[in-house]
């Protein structure tokens, strides 16, 4: 294992100031408001290519988070196909600033629903795609009826999409709170996926399997310490911390040491 990359997901105010202040490698932004279905919004004075000209200079990395009200996997059309043009727009504006990849929910379909109806919306969503930047699937903490938060969904989807370029985001606190044993939790998702493109650093606080995405500061939380800086390891992937961003920077000096 070489040093891993490590970052943090940061306020759209000044990112690239706030990753210099902190040391990070990359950072995690949003291009648009996570609940909102409206345009992108740059968070720097001279638009995409300010930012991406910044962060360059830096020689900070980007990715973006894409927006939280995403679902492609619904049956609900009124909801899936303005999502799957949503996830273009963010795919678009990522690359507009240079970014690493963009990350996005696996979704869920609602009861009554067969699930192989939500596999098939994202290999329709993928087909459709233009991937200017990688698409990271992340697994989710809740719900009995989404696509990436029990491990037999996860391989369902995977089985469908593994193949189409798709990369994997795995989120700590979501695997613990989605009931997934975090005793060997990175080499259990390289068994399914074969890949682990970045890992979501996050302690819980959340019960195990409590379906509760409530994130907390490393070592404040229900996961243990040890589960996930073994996790880090295995996956030898880049690091973001979506911990409280006060304990960041605590955060970021306890990885530091541990890797």
């Amino acid at each position: 294992m070489g040093k891993l990359a490590i970052g943090s997901h940061v306020g759209g105010g000044d990112p690239i100031a706030q990753a210099k202040e902190l040391g990070l490698d990359h950072i995690q932004i949003f291009l648009a408001d996570p609940q909102g279905w409206k345009g992108s919004i740059i968070p720097h004075a001279d638009g995409a290519e300010g930012l991406r000209a910044s962060a360059t200079a830096a020689n900070i990395g980007i990715y973006i988070h894409a927006r939280y009200i995403i679902n492609v996997a619904t049956t609900n059309n009124k909801v899936r196909i303005p999502s799957r043009k949503l996830l273009q727009t963010d795919v678009d504006a990522a690359a507009s600033v240079g970014a690493k990849a963009v990350i996005v929910h696996g979704g869920h379909v609602t009861d009554g629903d067969d699930p192989q109806a939500g596999v098939d919306n994202w290999v329709k969503a993928l087909a459709q795609l233009d991937m200017k930047v990688p698409v990271l699937i992340e697994n989710t903490a809740g719900g009995k009826n989404s696509m990436a938060r029990r491990l037999e969904s996860i391989k369902a989807l995977w089985g469908a999409v593994g193949d189409t370029g798709v990369g994997f985001c795995l989120d700590t606190c979501h695997a613990h709170a989605g009931g997934i044993d975090m005793g060997q939790v990175a080499d259990t998702i390289l068994g399914i996926t074969g890949r682990i493109d970045l890992i979501h650093c996050n302690d819980s606080q959340g019960a195990f399997d409590s379906g509760a995405d409530r994130h907390a500061n490393l070592g404040a939380g229900s996961v243990g310490m040890d589960n996930i800086i073994n996790c880090l390891k295995t996956a030898n992937a880049p690091i973001v911390l979506e911990t409280p961003f006060d304990g960041v920077a605590a955060d970021l000096a306890l990885l530091r040491k541990a890797l």
